[in-house]
């Protein structure tokens, strides 16, 4: 304000200097025609308007230079600047401001009154420092809660993967068992038909082309007895990978995977050294 009315005062001497001018230069004789009255005002008011336009053009350029530097130092320090333009016409607050003035400038003493009043604390890098603060604790405050669930997720990933290890280890031991108990079911067959085939060639020598002929059936018996058993294992383990449980588990895993590659991308954008 005091900068303005400095200019204010400096654009109004200058408009007095031009009546003045005019007063000095033109009103030497005591009489004048229309013509002549008509071609001092024409020249009067050119005069003026020329040093009003000026004036006013000034002001509103000097305005963006002081709202040019206020949004620089508020861009700076992060933040966003709303004006309501209407405010720019509310007679309560003009009459407000002009109040302020008058009772600004009724000291004479003017630097005293300077020193005085209080004044704004000169901006500093402070600011920004406290920002930059606080949203690296909000930063590391969200990265610790993203470690936090990673460490859940993975805890919960390894406990369907021990799940997955008991489920398939007891497959196998099944399969183990019932392939064992199958195996020793048709050994203790053979071993009785071979000592069917003993006691009968010791017995009877003739039947001894009837038992070789036996026996290479029973072995053929054991080899079909084999294929089918594998061909079991296969149906079993078939079986199970198409049971509810075990699509539960692996869609389980699955999503448990790819969650786990979710969150190690995000925890990279904060975290990439790691």
């Amino acid at each position: 304000m005091r900068f303005a009315r400095s200019k204010r005062v400096l654009r109004l001497k200058a408009i007095d200097s031009c009546f003045e001018e005019l007063k000095d230069s033109r009103l030497v004789e005591e009489t004048f025609t229309v013509d002549e009255v008509r071609e001092m005002l024409d020249g009067l008011q050119a005069v003026v308007r020329g040093e009003v336009e000026m004036e006013l053009i000034n002001t509103a350029h000097t305005n963006v230079l002081l709202l040019r530097q206020l949004f620089s130092q508020a861009e700076k320090f992060y933040l966003r600047l709303q004006s309501d333009i209407s405010e720019l016409e509310n007679r309560e607050l003009l009459e407000q401001v002009a109040e302020f003035e008058k009772t600004d400038f009724k000291t004479t003493d003017k630097i005293n009154q300077e020193s005085s009043k209080p004044k704004l604390a000169p901006l500093n890098e402070g600011g920004v420092s406290e920002l930059l603060n606080k949203e690296i604790a909000r930063l590391q405050e969200e990265n610790d809660k993203l470690k936090g669930r990673l460490r859940t997720i993975e805890s919960q990933a390894m406990n369907a993967l021990d799940d997955k290890t008991k489920a398939e280890r007891a497959l196998k031991d099944l399969k183990k068992v019932q392939g064992e108990q199958q195996v020793l079911s048709l050994e203790d067959t053979v071993a009785a038909l071979k000592e069917d085939y003993e006691r009968s060639l010791s017995a009877n020598a003739a039947s001894q082309k009837d038992l070789q002929e036996n026996l290479i059936s029973a072995k053929h018996e054991l080899l079909r007895v084999q294929e089918q058993l594998a061909l079991a294992e296969k149906e079993l383990e078939k079986k199970f990978q198409q049971t509810a449980a075990y699509r539960n588990m692996k869609e389980i895993l699955t999503k448990k995977n790819e969650q786990i590659k979710e969150i190690r991308k995000r925890l990279q954008r904060y975290e990439p050294n790691e």
